[in-house]
């Protein structure tokens, strides 16, 4: 064959079970940056509300969970700063990697410094991080991809399975090392393991090819001061807002979701408003709106794991296995194993299916119902005392979370990067985890209400709240899929 007829051969794209080779590099440090979150996560809020006689901080119990979820809703609130930085600063594949040298760093001051000074240093650096490497992970595995491409939701559903391996193994680590030698080993842990995410990232960082380092709207020279003057008052009206008492450790959770709530608002009317905005994709981000919503109601029920049934695990259930009680934080692990076993089996059907697949609303409506129905059964465990619930049913109930979030959380992802304007590919990325956010500082401000003598009470209204906000979005689907605009 001629050189010239070699030239106009088309270039064959390098593959891995069907799916672009850089998904490897994306999978292998998102599950070790979830298996350093989650392994911090679920001691977390043991760390602050167990007496210092057991190795903790001693707040009440309402406070400590409310602070993991304002924690966690900080986190997806960050990343829109992670989003922005990407998209007018230093490109998608970059941020992933400073984020998360910022996570390590956030890890490594949990573990050393002590009281609440680790726990403001460290959480703030973890959450900045994250918002760094989260959003743009999951949009820089989108741009692996054509417009189209019937691979999106398999392709996906696997990243996720990434991250259950993650969420799956930290918190097993993080458990035996609190258990056995302290808190502060748990969290040097899980700054281990983002030194191992961050370092495999490095050696295969060449499979991703030039994806993720272009900068789709570079920050001109002209604008440096003006974000810097926004940036040093935003760090004072905060300095303020806790000086002054207005934001506190009792309120933070609900402070969290006000902000986040104002935050998604604005970037709505921004990306609506937009010039650089065509009217087809302004349809698109119309149609994530319902979707959005619904979202931030699955996520204030499915991030109780690391508030009430953290407690739940701790104080209701019976988790005596052959004469041995694992630790209390297992209860994160259990359902990404379920996640795990069934995901390569969504990946398959959603990748078989296609387009015959039921549509990204009907998905989410789903997925959102089923989290509702899963709480109602834990109404048939209400009314006991004590350490009387078995661990086996918990088990169950959570492989009815894992269902409802493989059809939800992975094609969330996926439609997401789908519908995002071209100049706000990042930042959309960001707006869907600022509903990610909204839901988890739900969390703890919901858990506040949680108490064993008014369980049947708890768990039947928000499951109640969730099945008839996933019947909206049944309602809502032939609007939604009209105004998505060619995407499925």
């Amino acid at each position: 064959m001629s050189e010239a007829a070699m030239m106009e051969q088309p270039i064959r794209e390098r593959t891995l079970f069907g799916h672009p080779i850089g998904l490897t590099n994306l999978f292998g440090v998102e599950l070790w940056e979830r298996f350093s979150f989650y392994g911090m996560l679920t001691i977390l809020g043991y760390y602050l509300y167990y007496s210092t006689a057991e190795g903790g901080l001693g707040l009440s119990q309402s406070t400590g969970v409310g602070i993991v979820g304002a924690y966690g809703g900080l986190v997806y609130l960050s990343t829109v700063l992670g989003g922005w930085v990407a998209d007018r600063l230093i490109g998608m594949e970059r941020t992933v990697f400073y984020g998360g040298v910022v996570v390590m760093a956030g890890h490594i001051a949990l573990a050393i410094l002590p009281g609440l000074t680790g726990v403001g240093v460290g959480l703030v650096l973890v959450a900045l991080g994250s918002g760094g490497l989260k959003a743009n992970a999951s949009s820089l595995l989108g741009t692996l991809y054509r417009p189209g491409d019937p691979r999106f939701d398999g392709g996906f559903t696997l990243f996720y399975l990434g991250i259950n391996l993650g969420a799956f193994t930290g918190p097993l680590l993080t458990g035996l090392l609190q258990r056995h030698w302290g808190f502060h080993y748990g969290f040097g842990a899980a700054a281990v393991g983002m030194a191992v995410g961050l370092t495999q990232y490095v050696v295969f960082r060449r499979n991703l090819g030039t994806a993720g380092r272009h900068v789709p709207n570079p920050l001109p020279r002209s604008a440096v001061g003006p974000v810097a003057g926004i940036v040093a008052g935003a760090a004072i009206v905060i300095a303020l807002a806790l000086v002054s008492g207005l934001v506190t450790l009792d309120n933070l959770s609900e402070v969290t979701t006000g902000v986040i709530i104002a935050a998604a608002l604005a970037y709505f009317v921004i990306m609506l408003t937009s010039a650089r905005v065509t009217p087809i994709e302004r349809s698109r981000v119309r149609a994530f709106i319902p979707l959005f919503i619904a979202n931030a109601v699955f996520w204030s029920l499915f991030q109780q794991i690391f508030t009430v049934l953290a407690v739940y695990s701790d104080e209701r259930m019976n988790w005596r296995i052959f004469g041995w009680t694992p630790p209390s934080n297992w209860i994160g692990s259990v359902e990404p194993v379920w996640i795990i076993c069934l995901s390569p089996l969504f990946a398959l059907m959603w990748t078989k299916l296609g387009n015959r697949a039921p549509s990204t609303p009907r998905k989410f409506a789903l997925g959102v119902i089923g989290m509702g129905l899963a709480f109602w059964l834990f109404v048939l465990f209400s009314g006991g005392s004590g350490k009387s619930v078995p661990a086996l049913a918990v088990l169950l109930i959570m492989g009815a979370f894992a269902v409802s979030e493989l059809l939800l959380s992975p094609i969330g992802l996926s439609v997401t990067t789908q519908l995002a304007p071209a100049a706000f590919r990042a930042q959309m990325m960001a707006l869907y985890f600022f509903s990610v956010g909204i839901g988890t500082s739900m969390s703890g401000t919901l858990a506040r209400f949680y108490d064993a003598e008014h369980e049947f009470a708890y768990f039947g209204i928000t499951g109640a709240v969730a099945i008839c906000a996933g019947s909206i979005v049944v309602a809502l689907t032939p609007w939604v899929s009209r105004h998505m605009a060619g995407v499925h």
